[in-house]
């Protein structure tokens, strides 16, 4: 009994320093960008990445809401897509935006100072895998804007978002 007892002490030390190990490892690694961020200015395209710490330090907003993709409604946690662009002094008239598969649609920045929309990083209270439309979703409020459930917005509600360019 007592080899055993030193064998399963033997083991969860090595699980125990095998996840220290794995810990430190993810700490240290280099934050990956998320959202790139292109701004054609003047002849001139300036590029910004952020990546979730980033997006996660912006003040964060949530709403409940019904959408077309989901039989319930979802909770969707995030930053304003207005402080997205507040944040980093962003003007212009459109925001072009593209998913991951390269899908693009027209966001007018009006849009983002007229709704809540919020360029969710959670669903539920969980990050988003691709495969739940993530890492980024830009969701508008259907529940509390009926006019947002007009298909023109629903289209521009993009998931798997990776880039916004600025015009």
């Amino acid at each position: 009994m007592k080899i055993l007892y030193k064998a399963i002490g033997s083991a969860l030390t090595l699980a125990l320093l095998w996840c220290q190990t794995s810990i430190s490892a993810l700490a240290a690694t280099p934050a990956v960008p998320v959202l790139t961020i292109k701004v054609k200015q003047g002849g001139n395209e300036s590029v910004q990445t952020l990546d979730m710490k980033a997006l996660e330090a912006m003040p964060q907003h949530s709403f409940v809401t019904h959408t077309p993709w989901y039989p319930k409604p979802i909770k969707f946690t995030g930053p304003l897509l207005r402080t997205v662009l507040a944040t980093n002094k962003l003007t212009g008239q459109v925001l072009k935006a593209t998913a991951i598969n390269d899908y693009t649609i027209d966001i007018p920045i009006e849009d983002a100072r007229t709704y809540d929309v919020i360029v969710a990083r959670l669903m539920d209270d969980k990050p988003m895998s691709p495969r739940d439309r993530g890492p980024l979703f830009v969701i508008y409020p259907f529940d509390s804007h009926p006019k947002t459930l007009a298909t023109q917005f629903r289209e521009r509600s993009i998931w798997q978002l990776k880039e916004l360019r600025v015009e």
